[in-house]
């Protein structure tokens, strides 16, 4: 290497001509491939389970040829010499130090860019708190009709009939139903003409207006049809702004960024359950107060939202790389890194062309299920969201207020214990943003999923103690005051754990793997495949839950929900990778693995791991990795 160092500043300046000649050696001599070697092939299943590199085995002379035309071709040759120290980071970028190209300064960002995870430009993390401040407002939405579910029943003659609790549950159902109907399908359009901010922008504008217009109605009929209108805004939010995250953030921390939208969904059913409990007192208008105000959180995100960088891959997606430059020297520290994500991310953008080929909105939906890699992906990322539903979080989220009045509480004190649960939802999504990188998302459900079903059965136990009074104990004595209490704080308890458990895995997993799974031409469709068939079944939580409540009774309800948690428990086991550690371009190569190599993987090496370290106590015990990279590194999956 001492031979190919380059000249000092003081020197005259090498053309191109000079400097290719001067690195005309292989790969071979630079990263230790064959320059024979090639990338997996992305048309071809990735049975070996390689994790390769795109510009792993291209030589050097070759590789700063392809960044000349690169260069030339979108506009950015003043950039010439910085994109070939940047597409030489992108080949080796764990060998930054054996790279003669980069002076001291470049070698001390890229160490610190690896040793200092979370120091990153301040546009960055103000990019992700503004969009995704919005999310407060669906967890704001749930938990005001968590409250007014108490009282505007009455007020619009649906209390205390079978069809009153049908339409109550249709009512709490709407935004979810218009969201799985319409407003997550039409983010791809909005996505596409309007980019990212702006699809932003004017779902800030809906969620602004319905809440307060929800407030206004007098008729179950009109609060219907406005809640359907707050759907089509959350479901174009709810597929957007995840993307919007995961396209600005850098690999390493890319989990926790996108779970930001998970952390402001719970921060704002907190806010929720604490404006119920302040207007409680209102009378008549309580109701109207409590869905009304979540337009609150939805005011800084319309405010803020084009005050922040379009999305870089959106931009690249529609040709605009000058643009997407500008965007990523605004999201990281240096241009070298901006240069270096554009270069790695055009090269596995060109792979993806190989595959992908829809052009229309059609053609991109039925590519979902028809090309092997993107319909693995969308079986993940179905999975997750489908376990969201099935862990039975949403029935506590709509309903705790009415569960906790079933178990023998009033009314004030069923809304001060939903309180309770909106503030450990909140607190312990913090933990999962160190966990959901460190430890990564498939890990985190195997985790908690069996700890869910198990605090769900206890909730529902506890349901079988007696309500006070009953004819053996009078409502005067002190034993009834305490049974009533006990019954009271062993559901709470047992609900409280849950959420924990719940918040730290599959609360913030969904929207982050479902927003990193799919290639750039698929990731508004798959996307907004995967926010539907969440709310679809959130919808169908809604509707049904009121009349489970009553026909199968608290106990009932709950231990159904359990049981759910452990088939859930089973299908992430079989049908979710781990997606932590890698670019969204890598991952292509994750899902590029067939199901059936994938799941006899976890039969016949993880489940024999799992029971010889964690039920055999064998500290010996190795996992077998799944994946490996031309570096060396290994991967559970």
């Amino acid at each position: 290497m001492a031979g190919d160092r380059m000249p000092s500043v003081e020197d005259k300046t090498p053309s191109i001509e000079e400097k290719q000649a001067t690195y005309a050696h292989t790969a071979d001599a630079e990263t230790g491939y064959s320059d024979k070697e090639r990338p997996v092939d992305l048309t071809k299943p990735n049975v070996e389970g390689r994790l390769r590199n795109p510009l792993s085995g291209v030589p050097r002379q070759t590789l700063l040829r392809d960044v000349d035309a690169f260069v030339a071709e979108k506009g950015i040759e003043e950039e010439r010499e910085l994109f070939h120290k940047a597409a030489l980071v992108a080949q080796s970028p764990t060998r930054y130090n054996d790279l003669d190209m980069l002076d001291d300064a470049d070698r001390n960002i890229l160490e610190r860019e690896q040793t200092h995870r979370w120091s990153h430009p301040v546009t960055l993390y103000v990019t992700i708190l503004i969009c995704s401040v919005g999310a407060a407002t669906q967890g704001w939405d749930q938990t005001g009709s968590n409250g007014a579910n108490l009282s505007f029943p009455a007020e619009f003659s649906l209390a205390g009939t079978e069809r009153g609790e049908w339409l109550v549950g249709l009512i709490n159902a709407a935004p979810y139903i218009a969201s799985a109907v319409f407003g997550c399908w039409l983010s791809d359009p909005l996505n596409n003409f309007f980019g990212r901010r702006g699809t932003i922008f004017i779902t800030a504008l809906i969620l602004i207006a319905t809440p307060i217009a929800s407030g206004f109605t007098h008729s179950w009929q009109t609060l219907f049809v406005v809640r359907l209108i707050l759907g089509i805004g959350m479901g174009a939010k709810g597929a957007t702004v995840p993307i919007f995250a995961a396209e600005n953030s850098p690999t390493t921390i890319r989990g926790a960024l996108v779970m930001s939208w998970q952390l402001w969904t719970a921060f704002g059913i907190f806010l929720g359950f604490c404006a119920n409990a302040a207007v409680i007192d209102t009378g008549a208008i309580a109701w109207r107060l409590q869905l009304g105000s979540a337009f609150i959180p939805a005011v800084p995100l319309a405010l803020g939202i084009f005050f922040v960088p379009e999305s870089p891959r959106w931009l690249m997606k529609k040709n605009r790389y000058q643009e997407a430059y500008k965007s990523l020297c605004r999201l990281r520290f240096t241009r070298l890194q901006a240069a270096r994500d554009l270069y790695y991310i055009h090269v596995q953008l060109e792979e993806e062309k190989k595959i992908i080929q829809g052009a229309s909105y059609i053609q991109r939906f039925t590519e979902l299920f028809t090309i092997p890699r993107v319909r693995r992906a969308t079986l993940a990322a179905s999975t997750v969201m489908l376990g969201q539903q099935m862990c039975g979080i949403n029935i506590i989220a709509f309903y705790s207020s009415t569960v906790f009045v079933q178990a023998g509480s009033t009314e004030r004190q069923a809304l001060y214990a939903s309180i309770g649960f909106g503030a450990v939802n909140f607190v312990f999504a913090f933990p999962a943003l160190i966990t959901i990188d460190r430890f990564g998302r498939r890990s985190l459900l195997l985790f908690a999923f069996p700890f869910m079903a198990l605090t769900l059965l206890g909730a529902g136990l506890c349901f079988l103690a007696p309500n006070m009074p009953n004819p053996d104990y009078p409502a005067t004595s002190d034993l009834a005051e305490i049974a009533t209490k006990g019954k009271l704080a062993g559901i709470a308890l047992f609900i409280y754990i849950f959420t924990a458990f719940y918040s730290t895995s599959e609360g913030p997993v969904p929207f982050t793997l479902s927003a990193e799974v799919f290639p750039l031409a698929q990731r508004e469709q798959g996307m907004s495949w995967a926010v539907a068939t969440c709310l679809f079944w959130a919808a169908v939580l809604s509707i049904t839950f009121p009349r489970m409540l009553s026909q199968m009774m608290p106990v009932g309800a709950f231990c159904f929900y359990a049981g759910l948690n452990v088939i859930a428990l089973v299908l992430i086991f079989f049908f979710v990778p781990e997606t932590a550690g890698r670019s969204l371009e890598e991952l292509d190569q994750v899902f590029n693995m067939p199901t059936a190599t994938f799941a006899r993987h976890q039969v016949r090496h993880s489940l024999p791991y799992f029971f010889k370290r964690f039920v055999c106590f064998n500290k010996n015990a190795k996992p077998v990795p799944l994946y490996k990279t031309d570096d060396g590194q290994e991967f559970l999956g």
